[in-house]
């Protein structure tokens, strides 16, 4: 004969991980509610959103700049050296190169985009297709300039 042992309910005789996981299924609801009071403008937003883009976009750009000459890919490898590994002489970690610079560049252009952008939008509702347009041709014309077919004048590294 088998016994079915019912949970206790209250949360005295509950272990901490059931707490943790009961507060778990209940945060997508909370989400789901949304805010009681939603923002009336969407330029903020839109300012985050676009600034990746042009991030992304600064990122290719300073790329193909690089592969000009080894001059400029030295000045943009300089830009990097704050990353750890970026110029080291030890086998077991490598060297990352020029591209530090190069992510580098992508956080200038976020960093330096977002804070514009939020400024000239701080009060405005940018309409969603504006914001998507933007946001999406910036990432597909960074996404373009990785493939070497659309620029042959540069070499394969």
């Amino acid at each position: 004969m088998t016994r079915q042992f019912s949970r206790d309910k209250s949360a005295a005789n509950e272990p901490f991980y059931g707490k943790i996981w009961t507060n778990l299924k209940r945060f997508p609801n909370a989400l789901a509610d949304g805010a009681e009071t939603p923002p009336k403008d969407s330029g903020p937003a839109a300012a985050a959103l676009i600034s990746a883009g042009i991030g992304c976009f600064t990122m290719m750009v300073t790329h193909h700049l690089s592969d000009t000459s080894k001059a400029t890919e030295k000045l943009v490898w300089n830009l990097g050296t704050w990353i750890p590994g970026s110029k080291t002489d030890n086998e077991l970690w490598g060297n990352i190169g020029s591209y530090t610079g190069k992510e580098t560049m992508l956080l200038v252009g976020w960093l330096v985009s977002w804070p514009i952008l939020h400024a000239l939008w701080k009060n405005k509702n940018i309409k969603s297709r504006t914001i998507f347009l933007w946001m999406f041709g910036l990432l597909v014309a960074a996404t373009a300039m990785c493939w070497h077919p659309l620029f042959p004048y540069l070499p394969l590294t």
